[in-house]
């Protein structure tokens, strides 16, 4: 399987991508663009500093300077690249993987991503036929403090005054939030209680993905047990976040993104909204009642920032823990700007978490519920055949409406996997339909 992947270039190390690699990408990256900056962060899996220096190696060899912003996290690096008017940038991280992995996250100017179709798959060209130009000057090597920065940007987005004295879990994961979270709330009412906040590659306490459930069991217990007032996780370099309520329930994302989209639509009247197109109904009917505009996206980060820029949204959100904000000229995911604005949410409404969502107990969501398949294509069309008498989309995957249910069924760009999310306006209708559904795609 190759390396080259729909968003950003990740393998096994040091089997399926090493140094040699990631130095022949970072010349061919500097190749491609034509830059004369880039700016390379990177987290703290076990490869990551033979990385940058295989990058930088690349990168300087092939005539451009490196900005080296040290350990950081993605959300970082966009920051990065976009606030101080850098040409490109590349994070060195396998997000959410597990200790084996490694990886790259490519961006050009104002932290646009390169996708397959925008760079990657021409980056793979370039790499594979040897096709590098000689460069004139070797480029050099500055180091750049960027937290302080950071922190202020991240804080223009929620008023830390109007945040009271709150109990708060915070599991990083073992990873880049571990550094950036103390940063962060530093300055806030908010009692934390840390878990696993420091770094460590190998994992050794669960891997740094909260969409699966065991990830997060540990957190969803410390909660209850703290008595705190909700619980925050991340994954490995901390552009997703996650959220556990009072009760030790972990809230879905959709759930989380219309709580945010009626606080973003109070600061910013009749903005426009981007959801993804997994969301419960809950989200479209908050930003409809909070007289927002709104607009459903493809899955996907390149194609939710190319949705924001045509759209001029201020912010958008995915069922998977990202959330994109407007900022200046650019738009980009973060993941701290969202643990601040809940913080806030909490306080200014003055309700515990688990009483806000009591405006989503009335819309039923399975989940996404993934079954692995031989023939992905096969089993959508058999779907659509047999749901033919409704709404059909096929803006990514298939997606089927009716008027008391819905669901999308999208296929894995990396594995035999279709993942399906559902919702209905009953929870026997949700059921009933999540087993029928699951019966066609395992049959």
């Amino acid at each position: 399987m190759s390396i080259f992947k729909a968003y950003d270039i990740r393998g096994i190390y040091p089997n399926e991508l090493d140094e040699e690699m990631v130095y022949n990408i970072g010349r061919a990256f500097v190749h491609y663009l034509k830059c004369k900056r880039v700016v390379i962060g990177r987290d703290m899996r076990l490869s990551s500093d033979s990385f940058f220096k295989a990058l930088s190696d690349g990168i300087t060899d092939q005539g451009a300077d490196v900005i080296d912003i040290g350990l950081s996290g993605t959300d970082m690096l966009y920051f990065a690249v976009s606030n101080y008017g850098y040409e490109s940038g590349i994070m060195i991280t396998a997000s959410h993987n597990s200790k084996e992995w490694n990886g790259l996250k490519l961006v050009r100017e104002k932290a646009i991503p390169l996708s397959i179709e925008t760079g990657i798959g021409q980056i793979q060209e370039i790499v594979e036929k040897n096709q590098f130009s000689n460069a004139e000057n070797k480029g050099k090597i500055t180091k750049k403090e960027i937290m302080d920065d950071y922190v202020k940007f991240v804080h223009s987005f929620a008023d830390s005054e109007k945040i009271k004295p709150l109990k708060v879990v915070m599991d990083a994961s073992n990873g880049m939030a571990g550094v950036i979270a103390p940063k962060i709330f530093e300055k806030t009412n908010i009692e934390i209680i840390p878990m696993y906040f420091d770094l460590d590659g190998t994992f050794p306490n669960h891997q740094s993905n909260p969409l699966i459930e065991e990830n997060r069991e540990q957190i969803m217990k410390k909660v209850v047990e703290e008595k705190a007032d909700l619980g925050i996780t991340w994954d490995g370099d901390a552009d997703r976040c996650f959220f556990i309520d009072d009760k030790g329930k972990f809230i879905q994302g959709d759930f989380i993104t219309g709580l945010f989209a009626e606080s973003m639509l109070k600061k910013n009247p009749g903005s426009m909204i981007l959801y993804d197109l997994r969301a419960s109904w809950f989200v479209k009917d908050i930003i409809q009642k909070n007289n927002g505009k709104s607009r459903m996206c493809r899955v996907g980060h390149a194609f939710f920032k190319q949705y924001m820029r045509e759209e001029d949204a201020v912010f958008a959100g995915e069922v998977t823990g990202h959330y994109y904000y407007k900022y200046k000229d650019f738009y980009t995911d973060n993941g701290m700007i969202p643990a601040l604005q809940m913080l806030e949410l909490i306080s200014e409404k003055n309700k515990s978490l688990s009483e806000i969502l009591k405006i989503t107990e009335n819309y039923f969501i399975s989940g996404e519920i993934n079954s692995e398949v031989e023939d992905k294509e096969a089993i959508m069309e058999k779907l659509e055949q047999e749901f033919s008498d409704c709404k059909i989309s096929h803006m990514d995957g298939v997606s089927i409406e009716y008027d008391d249910w819905h669901f999308n069924v999208r296929p894995s760009n990396t594995e035999p996997l279709l993942r399906l999310n559902l919702e209905a306006k009953t929870k026997e209708k949700m059921e009933e339909m999540g087993d029928k559904v699951l019966n066609i795609i395992r049959s």
